[in-house]
């Protein structure tokens, strides 16, 4: 199938406790060629701020942000956060608790994951490192303080918006992410990711961004990266979060000395982006085996203009979860995979699904019946709930 224009597409799914000093990463957190230290530029204290202003988490705001907004804003995103972690989280842990293998890969990689680690950490609660990647950028750390009072209003309701969105269907809006994450005043993308963390209990370590080496190599931004941004208060918003684009987040769980890793990368997965440059690719590549996921991919994974991103997973995922939009069997067999369906699904709930619905129709025909209590991604055309594990063959079900 032809992929339209990049720029219309779709819907694709999406953090953080007490503050505790910052410390770098473990040594086998990172990649095979770990990016200079000595040179990053930390934005741990601004990341502190956009937990407790943005993402409403421990800590104090600013003072500049006027109490009745921050109230106003927090009372909103603490509701929605409250209904989500009921609603979703509570039975999905409860689930995966249950059906991920114990010895699956600690390294995790999520594509097409919009804004969404929530899903990832609630999947992969103790993974070493989670890499998610999409169209959007992380975005500038340094805004918050800069904003002009009467912008900052505007700003927070936006993400607020974004922040529901996510929360109440369990996946974002591409086009409306676009808005709110490459030209957004605040950070969404950050805030997204410090939301998630403070949804699963955990706490901020630090924060710094980086960019890929032709290798696939890590580079951290240096002092003369941030000063190539611009003065945060004048330069454009979209043009400063696309340089500050890729985050890296160290977090951990309260009174552990063990570090996690969230990464998020800024990058089209379609053929013609990956050809030109591979440099994504080569860094997915070498993290060797992988645990992966997505949901709510608008089914490019079956599209032919998608093929090397679908090519890696076959080659480097040991299991994987997923709705409809993840790797269709006529894939994965010859690779090597077997499948577990839970839910009912008989046909996609949208025209970018139509090409692959079919096979995934007779494969759920001849799947048992399997009842999933809470939906992952999409539902099917009548709005029903599915989720798919692809899991390498030979690879033993949880027990």
């Amino acid at each position: 199938m032809r992929a339209p224009s990049l720029r219309l597409l779709l819907p694709v799914p999406l953090v953080i406790g007490l503050l505790l000093p910052f410390s770098p990463l473990r040594a086998d957190a990172r990649p095979a060629r770990p990016p200079e230290p000595s040179a990053a530029v930390e934005f741990g204290p601004q990341a502190a701020e956009l937990l407790a202003a943005a993402a409403c988490g421990a800590g104090s705001p600013p003072a500049a942000i006027p109490p009745k907004l921050q109230k106003t804003h927090c009372d909103f995103v603490k509701k929605a956060q409250d209904q989500y972690r009921e609603r979703w989280i509570t039975p999905a842990r409860a689930f995966f608790a249950q059906h991920v293998p114990a010895d699956v890969p600690k390294k995790v990689v999520y594509p097409f994951a919009g804004g969404d680690l929530s899903t990832a950490l609630t999947v992969y609660p103790d993974a070493d490192e989670i890499t998610t990647l999409s169209l959007e950028p992380a975005g500038d750390p340094r805004s918050l303080r800069a904003l002009p009072r009467g912008a900052l209003g505007p700003a927070m309701e936006q993400v607020r918006k974004e922040l529901r969105f996510l929360y109440v269907v369990n996946f974002s809006n591409t086009k409306n992410m676009i808005e709110a994450m490459r030209g957004g005043r605040l950070p969404a993308q950050l805030i997204f990711g410090l939301s998630a963390l403070h949804l699963h209990g955990f706490e901020l370590v630090g924060l710094r961004y980086f960019a890929i080496n032709d290798d696939g190599s890590m580079r951290y931004l240096a002092q003369a990266d941030v000063d190539a941004a611009g003065d945060p208060s004048k330069a454009d918003a979209g043009r400063r979060n696309r340089i500050f684009n890729n985050i890296e987040i160290q977090f951990r769980k309260p009174g552990s000395g063990r570090v996690q890793v969230y990464r998020h990368i800024e990058a089209n997965l379609d053929d013609n982006h990956l050809n030109k440059d591979p440099r994504v690719l080569r860094h997915l590549e070498a993290k060797g085996q992988v645990a992966g996921m997505t949901k709510a991919a608008s089914y490019l994974l079956s599209w032919d203009a998608f093929s090397k991103i679908r090519g890696y997973l076959l080659g480097h995922v040991r299991w994987m979860v997923s709705d409809a939009t993840g790797v269709a069997p006529k894939w994965g067999r010859s690779a090597g995979f077997e499948y577990e369906l839970w839910g009912t699904y008989e046909d996609a709930h949208m025209e970018a699904g139509r090409s692959i619905a079919t096979e995934w129709r007779k494969e759920w025909a001849a799947s048992p019946q399997r009842v999933l209590p809470f939906r992952f991604g999409y539902p099917d055309r009548k709005q029903r709930n599915h989720l798919v594990i692809m899991r390498r063959a030979g690879t033993p079900a949880a027990k």
